[in-house]
């Protein structure tokens, strides 16, 4: 077993990345992400019309946080922030857009004819999934669980996102 000083950059980057909020927040992102990409899939416009509105959602929405984690912390704090606070939000919700957007890519190579929209959509969809067990499951791995329980965890908060697939498979 390696130590921590002879990690690989990879393994650390990605350890870094557990021990962080952003963890979360990727997540809460990508089910924004997910729930857009099953909603317009019902009646779906061209596929570059799909990734300009994933990253326009993913705009909104961190300038959406980034006013309310600024606003709501002033009113808490009854100070300022201060420029580490505000780049601390700025990467934290950083996070998030990234979690809502990162679908936008299966659209772009919809868009640019290197895969068909109907690919992109299921691409998007299962990446959404996948992403969802990964972190389920690495977090499972984490708090001590055995890989069978770490597994069923995994399941369990995939079905999260399943749920929204299953429900717009049966409404249309």
């Amino acid at each position: 077993m390696e130590s921590p000083e002879t990690q690989h950059p990879l393994r650390e980057a990605i350890s870094a990345h557990l021990d962080s909020r952003r963890v979360s927040r990727v997540l809460y992102g990508s089910i924004i992400g997910l729930a857009l990409v099953v909603a317009l899939e019902a009646h779906p416009p061209a596929a570059g019309e799909v990734a300009v509105t994933l990253v326009a959602t993913a705009i909104a929405v961190a300038l959406a946080e980034i006013f309310s984690e600024i606003v709501g912390t002033e009113a808490r704090t009854r100070a300022r922030l201060e420029r580490r606070q505000l780049r601390s939000i700025a990467s934290e919700v950083s996070a998030v857009a990234i979690g809502i957007g990162s679908p936008a890519v299966f659209f772009t190579l919809a868009a640019i004819g290197m895969i068909e929209r109907d690919t992109a959509f299921d691409f998007a969809k299962w990446a959404g999934l996948g992403l969802i067990g990964a972190y389920a499951f690495a977090a499972a791995r984490l708090t001590g669980d055995p890989v069978w329980r770490s597994l069923r965890r995994a399941s369990l908060a995939t079905l999260i996102g399943a749920f929204l697939i299953v429900i717009k498979a049966l409404l249309h």
